[in-house]
């Protein structure tokens, strides 16, 4: 047993945890089914759209201020806008028509690995050796999944992989942009802003692809689909995040993008009928090696915290055990 205050954290952190990581992981297989159904870049805005027109109805509601007002708040909101948002998203929309949510799942997360590399170079940050080590299992993790080789460099496995993979390093590079950057709008109103600004972006993107509503086809399981990426992996999923944030920190929570890909995978079992190869596992195993890497004094730390909490509980039972009533 764990001590009563890890225990009275875990019920609803640890439940919230394992919750939001099902509903972004199911949404890699979500978006495989939906994109019958939708053009790419379409599909991902009017899904922000929405999303994004509920969160700030949100922030309206709760937070005591949901207008950006500084000139870095104005930026902050256009850079997740465009990079998190848009880049990411829209990448990772078109890298889906060629792979499996599942693989995509995996590419994905690389995103904190490709966070330190960008820290570095962007920020001016140490680049330790650990961060290079890291940077490589990373890197390597990914090639392994897209079964990359010489002679199938031009295949749509590679195509969708690397299309996943820029999806990734926008994600990481918004997120490094926006670190120097002070800004108190609370962060259910920035997403919100980002959330609609982003779709706005990805329309533009899809009009000059040719892409049009026109070109959707809606049956129920279209709309199933895009119902679960609006309301459960979109609103549901952020306010989730926006509660973890504040509860177990930034650091703790990046490991949730190291579960999405189980949940991907499971879900892709479970409703598709796909199984990843082999090649996908290891892959993902070099990857999470990176971010371990990176990130092992903070892994090492919550690691010996629970072992603490552990050991010391049973000490407490045991000695519990030896000073109660003897049997009868």
């Amino acid at each position: 047993m764990l001590s009563r205050d890890i225990q009275n954290q875990i019920p609803i952190s640890g439940i919230l945890f394992v919750l939001l990581a099902t509903l972004w992981g199911g949404s890699f297989v979500a978006i495989e089914i939906g994109l019958h159904y939708f053009p790419p870049l379409v599909f991902a805005g009017v899904r922000y759209a929405t999303a994004g027109a509920v969160i700030l109805g949100y922030a309206v509601v709760t937070a005591d201020r949901w207008r950006p007002r500084a000139r870095e708040e104005y930026l902050s909101v256009a850079m997740v806008g465009a990079f998190v948002i848009a880049g990411y998203h829209g990448l990772l929309y078109l890298g889906e028509q060629h792979v499996s949510g599942a693989i995509a799942a995996v590419v994905v997360s690389l995103s904190p690995v490709l966070t330190a590399g960008f820290a570095a170079v962007v920020l001016d940050e140490r680049l330790t050796l650990a961060k290079a080590v890291g940077f490589t299992f990373g890197v390597a993790g990914v090639a392994v999944v897209a079964g990359l080789t010489p002679a199938n460099a031009l295949s749509a496995n590679v195509l969708g992989v690397g299309l996943a993979l820029l999806g990734a390093g926008c994600f990481a590079l918004g997120a490094v942009l926006t670190r120097p950057l002070r800004t108190e709008l609370p962060i259910a109103a920035l997403e919100g802003w980002a959330m609609v600004g982003g779709s706005a972006l990805l329309f533009v993107a899809g009009a000059a692809r040719g892409e049009s509503l026109s070109a959707i086809r809606l049956t129920p399981t279209a709309l199933a689909s895009f119902a679960y990426l609006t309301l459960l992996s979109g609103v549901v999923a952020f306010l989730l995040y926006f509660y973890l944030l504040d509860d177990i920190g930034p650091t703790r929570l990046n490991l949730v993008g190291y579960l999405e890909p189980v949940v991907a995978t499971l879900a892709s079992w479970v409703v598709l009928g796909e199984l990843v190869s082999s090649s996908t596992l290891v892959g993902f195993g070099a990857i999470f090696a990176g971010f371990a890497v990176l990130n092992w004094r903070q892994v090492r730390g919550f690691a010996d915290s629970v072992r603490s909490s552990v050991e010391s509980e049973t000490e407490e039972s045991a000695w519990s055990g030896s000073a109660g009533p003897a049997d009868d």
